[in-house]
């Protein structure tokens, strides 16, 4: 009888796992249970949890920035943005542009969040988002990645760079007045405009966003003081709403719509405000920053162009300010606050610039980079304040360049980014993503061709 015993009885786990025999010795095979995520066929990448920053914000932080984006000095033209709607008709252009401007906003970072899960990345620009939407996009459009990249890269950097010149001018423009006024001699503006190039280099070297949060802090409250002053003035003496229409024409609000989408308008930071938050994924959502900030911003813009018109009809400056009288103390406190409100601001504006400059450069100085970085930062300010000193009368020129670009960077491209990245998903029942982008095409249209007709006047006006 052959023995056909060959070692112990088999214990459970030889009964139930395969096995794999190597060189006398068993090796059970195990294989991991798949989550319901894999199974399903979708990467389990979260790349808000690899997200890996030395100094991110928080929540509270960018709201503070993106607060301090929109309420720039935009704001103090909406009682004239009012005269070309009417206080009802204002009111309502101004829900809409905001609602525009948001969701584009809301657009763009979205789509950012499906591209980092695809392409495995935590953080992108915008120029970047655009790249990569196109080239992970359908056939017809991947050769157009790159040129889109480029061509929102230095749209952003010229219009941001711009602000920054024209924000140095405001700064001074404002303490000249005040000083003129007690000392009763006229200054001169661009020695005014080269006092600041200190102040704002220092500024300028201010590491981060997450050390620039207090600085915009201290802008909100300024600009808030300011608001506040000004509220009072439009309040006091106020004429009967019932003296100024409710509505005016439909054929004046585009020049409503151009003011407010430049004075609103912030893409250029949405994106590295995003990319430093140490929770990106609450930047969107019905209760995220991003709309909780554009809900405080048009509350105040509505109010200040309501009363702005109420007060001073079709009466009321470019800039609310200059209706207020300059003898009283009060009013010089306003102009006072909204310099230094501004001085603030432009660390925020500032940043678009570096970033998109350091990410051009950094991989060419790779040894001692920060004293690179700051030798930039140093190198822009001062560009910036000689552009200023050149050119004092440099706003019109920037309104033209930042209707172009604003309007294009801020509402046509994500909508083309959208459709590009959701190209092979489809875009909802009927289509009504489209139908959708095709109102926000229009939109951005409008405010194109007016805001830059605009812009061309203003610049014959000042050399006619």
């Amino acid at each position: 009888m052959v023995n056909e015993y060959t070692g112990p009885p088999p214990q459970e786990m030889e009964t139930f796992l395969p096995q794999d025999g190597k060189n006398g010795a068993t090796v059970y095979k195990f294989t991991t249970a798949k989550t319901d995520v894999e199974a399903n066929g979708t990467l389990q990448f979260d790349p808000f949890k690899e997200r890996k920053l030395e100094h991110p914000t928080t929540d509270g932080e960018t709201l503070t920035h993106l607060l301090k984006a929109s309420l720039g000095t935009g704001i103090l033209a909406m009682p004239v943005a009012f005269s070309y709607a009417g206080l009802v008709g204002g009111i309502l252009a101004t829900v809409f542009t905001a609602f525009i401007c948001t969701h584009c906003a809301y657009v763009l970072v979205k789509c950012g969040h499906t591209l980092y899960r695809r392409t495995h990345r935590t953080a992108m620009s915008f120029s970047e988002i655009a790249e990569v939407a196109f080239e992970n996009g359908p056939a017809w459009g991947r050769r157009w990645g790159m040129p889109t990249s480029y061509c929102i890269r230095y749209g952003l950097f010229v219009t941001y760079f711009g602000t920054c010149a024209v924000y140095t001018v405001i700064i001074a423009t404002n303490f000249q007045q005040v000083i003129e006024h007690y000392y009763g001699s006229p200054l001169n503006l661009r020695v005014m405009i080269a006092l600041l190039l200190v102040p704002l280099i220092l500024l300028s070297w201010v590491p981060n966003l997450k050390y620039l949060a207090p600085v915009s802090m201290v802008a909100n409250v300024f600009m808030g003081v300011g608001l506040g002053i000004t509220f009072y003035y439009l309040v006091t003496d106020m004429p009967a709403v019932s003296e100024r229409p409710l509505f005016l024409p439909v054929m004046q609000w585009p020049a409503f719509f151009a003011i407010v989408i430049f004075a609103m308008e912030a893409i250029g930071v949405v994106m590295p405000l995003e990319n430093q938050m140490k929770t990106p994924q609450n930047f969107i959502g019905i209760c995220g920053v991003l709309n909780q900030g554009m809900a405080g911003v048009t509350l105040i813009y509505i109010l200040l162009g309501f009363l702005g018109y109420v007060k001073y009809g079709d009466a009321a400056l470019g800039s609310i300010t200059l209706n207020l009288p300059i003898e009283e103390i009060p009013a010089q406190a306003v102009k006072i606050l909204i310099a230094l409100a501004v001085y603030c601001t432009f660390g925020l504006q500032f940043y678009v610039c570096l970033d998109i400059g350091w990410v051009a450069i950094k991989d060419r100085f790779t040894k001692r980079p920060k004293l690179v970085e700051y030798v930039m930062r140093t190198i822009l300010v001062t560009a910036a304040v000689l552009l200023a000193v050149a050119v004092p009368t440099i706003g019109p020129f920037i309104g033209l360049i930042g209707a172009f670009c604003f309007s294009i960077l801020g509402l046509l491209i994500p909508i083309v980014i959208e459709m590009v990245t959701y190209w092979e998903e489809g875009f909802g029942p009927g289509n009504w993503i489209v139908w959708k982008n095709v109102v926000v095409f229009a939109f951005g249209i409008i405010a194109l061709v007016f805001g830059s007709k605009s812009s061309i006047q203003d610049i014959l006006a000042l050399y006619a």
